[in-house]
């Protein structure tokens, strides 16, 4: 068979006519090729590669401080804005902590914000919060109180992305939220007394309210936890006006509320001096946790009962909140937010190992806040009659701290 060859004629002409429209086609293949390549980086990178020039734009949306600003010294002062979040737009309030549901019709308590004495505390950015923890892993480790901090801080946060509810316990004690767009993990860890402790039996087998607690041991509620953790919050306090038998061990080193015969007496000031030192120096000394985990002391919540306790028919009706010369500088809870701090300030002298520990102090900034509190609009339909004046309507007063945390994260991160 005879091959067939192209005429020089024609060689010539589709060498011409190729050539032309390649120079035609030069700057579509270029874009293609570029957004080919985008598209690779973006959706097969394992994370977006613009991701820290958008945390970046984010954390700028929250001024800086100065850091030689004392935040908690200050004063509320009136503030139109009110929350950002209300009673009805958080779906995840709960309902002992939603005042306004459940009868409260004053809403002064709402319209006040806290002031440093020498700076501007800037306003809750759930943008820029979850743009500081995206990848992180943040546990409020306490009692009650505590979780009604992350319910709160949960309602902030909702504002800006809604949260996953991936895991409660069977008592609904012990909650985890994820923010998918973040990746990051809110979670409550509830502990009475935060070192092991049980209550004692008699032989009905029904509680009889003196508690053993072993300082040499804590508890696992939280401790497990704790290697998985890049933000730990920690507090307990309410759970310690009570009968308690402190233990190192198998040593008896005493007892706050109780008159045992031969055993010590101490005041709960000292049983916080026990606990919190031991729990500091776990963290501190902990093999299996992250390098960089940072804690956060958040001090002794007060409660404002007035004219009684909780079981007394104490109350707490104030409408406004409290100037600073109308409070008790010398109050059980200030020399107990004193003692707190002193454990934590031991721990950080000495080495630990790159972890970070700080202070978020509340106590006298809530002191002037015995407005905040449910009262008696709190629907518990059990405990009709009883007042209460230790957690804090959400939203409310409360929604600070996650201002104060919002400056104090920043710092650690």
């Amino acid at each position: 068979m005879k091959s067939i060859s192209a005429s020089p004629e024609i060689s010539e002409k589709t060498e011409r006519w190729i050539a032309t429209n390649l120079r035609r086609l030069s700057p579509f293949l270029l874009s293609s090729f570029c957004i080919t390549l985008f598209s690779t980086c973006f959706f097969v990178y394992q994370q977006n590669p613009f991701k820290t020039i958008f945390d970046q734009d984010d954390l700028t949306l929250q001024p800086q401080i100065d850091p030689e600003c004392d935040l908690f010294k200050g004063h509320w002062v009136p503030n139109k804005g009110g929350s950002l979040y209300t009673n009805a737009s958080c779906s995840t309030i709960p309902d002992s902590k939603n005042c306004i549901k459940h009868g409260r019709s004053d809403r002064n308590f709402l319209f006040w914000r806290w002031k440093p004495d020498g700076c501007d505390l800037p306003r809750f950015n759930p943008k820029a919060f979850l743009s500081m923890v995206r990848g992180k892993k943040m546990s409020f480790i306490g009692d009650s109180v505590a979780r009604n901090h992350m319910e709160s801080l949960l309602c902030l946060l909702s504002t800006e992305e809604s949260p996953k509810d991936i895991y409660k316990d069977v008592e609904d004690r012990n909650r985890i939220w994820y923010f998918p767009s973040h990746d990051f993990t809110l979670s409550t860890s509830w502990t009475k007394f935060l070192v092991a402790g049980q209550e004692r039996i008699d032989g009905n087998k029904t509680g009889t309210g003196l508690f053993d607690i072993d300082i040499a041991k804590m508890d696992e509620g939280w401790s497990k936890g704790l290697p998985n953790t890049d933000i730990a919050i920690v507090s307990a306090a309410h759970w310690f006006f009570r009968p308690i038998i402190i233990h190192r061990g198998n040593e008896t080193l005493g007892c706050i509320y109780c008159n045992l015969p031969n055993t010590t007496q101490i005041t709960p000031d000292e049983g916080f001096k026990l606990v919190y030192s031991a729990v500091f120096k776990h963290i501190s000394e902990c093999k299996n946790c992250k390098e960089d985990l940072a804690t956060v002391l958040r001090t002794i919540s007060p409660s404002h009962f007035v004219n009684g306790t909780w079981d007394t028919g104490g109350a707490c009706s104030r409408t406004s909140p409290f100037g600073e010369n109308q409070i008790d500088l010398q109050s059980y809870e200030m020399k107990i937010k004193t003692t707190q701090i002193q454990q934590l300030e031991g721990v950080t002298k000495g080495d630990y190992e790159g972890k970070k520990f700080t202070v978020l102090d509340v106590t006298k900034v809530m002191l002037m806040r015995p407005d905040g509190h449910p009262n008696r609009h709190w629907g518990n339909k059990w405990m009709k009659g009883y007042n209460d004046c230790v957690h804090w309507c959400l939203p409310g007063p409360i929604d600070v701290w996650s201002e104060f945390l919002m400056a104090i994260v920043r710092q650690l991160i």
